[in-house]
């Protein structure tokens, strides 16, 4: 693949760009979850039937645009970005579990739990998480050992008990709180269960090119304000969007009581509150120039999709 491809330079159709990367994505995750004629087939199978689905691949398009600011090899990005969307899957796999959200739909198709069970289900989630760190830690990744720890730290960070599965726990635990999390509250769950993977999906690409701290300040400043936005477009989903076009059943948070950023501030605050951090997100970018224009375009993209 070639840098233009990735979009090195500035994006001016942001939808076919990220068609593309999700294309190149689902390219390199059938490679790595290759089925082989073994007897454990089963699990493969599984894990590849929770990556391959679709999906819009915003994470790992983060991983790749975030990489091209610093002319990182177009290979070594999307192996990276392979290992996060992996990571994303998996949390999918386990979020849908009966333990969990309980949902019967994922982008529109069965959950990976009701199309094979539940125990294959927890496996396949658990085979993706450590697939990630064998592709992150892989020297195909990045010849430095020391980027490649990086990238196995900042992932463990992310995805662990300080980030995105500590988030998870505070979600289970706010649907005994009968909707009484404030502000604050609610905040840094999602920053914890949503923020931490979309913000290690920008640290990504800036750790493989080895980026000034002047860089990563910029980048860790952008994804913030992004991934809070994401959150808010989320919740407004769940409240005015369908079933058909969501992809899965909506309406849970409020069936559960849940409190959450459209419960605390109502559906017109909280989309003005999303704009306003979508435009805060991508003013975090105008060091870089014309080369943030993809990220600074999907900033707005979070919070106009309709999905």
């Amino acid at each position: 693949m070639t840098t233009a491809t990735l979009g090195r330079g500035p994006m001016t159709d942001l939808g076919s760009a990220m068609e593309t990367n999700a294309a190149a994505i689902s390219g390199i995750l059938d490679r790595i979850l290759a089925l082989d004629d073994v007897p454990e087939a089963r699990i493969v199978e599984a894990m590849r039937y929770g990556t391959l689905g679709g999906g819009k691949r915003i994470r790992p398009f983060l991983v790749t645009q975030s990489a091209a600011l610093f002319n990182v090899d177009s290979t070594r990005a999307l192996r990276a970005a392979a290992a996060v969307e992996m990571i994303h899957c998996y949390s999918l796999v386990h979020d849908d579990l009966p333990a969990m959200d309980d949902d019967d739909l994922r982008r529109g198709q069965p959950t990976c739990h009701k199309k094979y069970d539940e125990a294959t289900a927890i496996l396949a989630g658990d085979a993706l998480l450590t697939k990630a760190f064998e592709v992150v830690a892989d020297e195909a990744t990045h010849a430095d050992p020391t980027v490649r720890v990086q990238l196995v730290t900042a992932l463990a960070q992310a995805s662990g008990a300080a980030g995105m599965v500590g988030g998870q726990m505070l979600d289970l635990l706010a649907e005994g709180e009968d909707g009484s999390l404030d502000m604050p509250q609610i905040t840094r769950l999602q920053r914890m269960k949503t923020g931490a993977l979309i913000s290690v999906s920008c640290q990504a690409g800036a750790i493989l090119g080895k980026a000034s701290d002047q860089a990563r300040h910029a980048l860790e400043a952008y994804a913030h304000d992004l991934g809070l936005a994401f959150q808010i477009a989320d919740d407004l989903l769940d409240v005015e969007g369908t079933p058909e076009d969501v992809g899965k059943a909506t309406g849970k948070d409020a069936d559960a009581g849940k409190a959450t950023f459209v419960s605390l501030l109502g559906v017109e605050r909280a989309r003005s509150q999303a704009q306003m951090l979508a435009d805060q997100a991508a003013q975090h970018l105008d060091m870089f120039g014309e080369n943030a224009t993809s990220l600074k375009k999907l900033a707005a993209f979070v919070v106009e999709r309709k999905t």
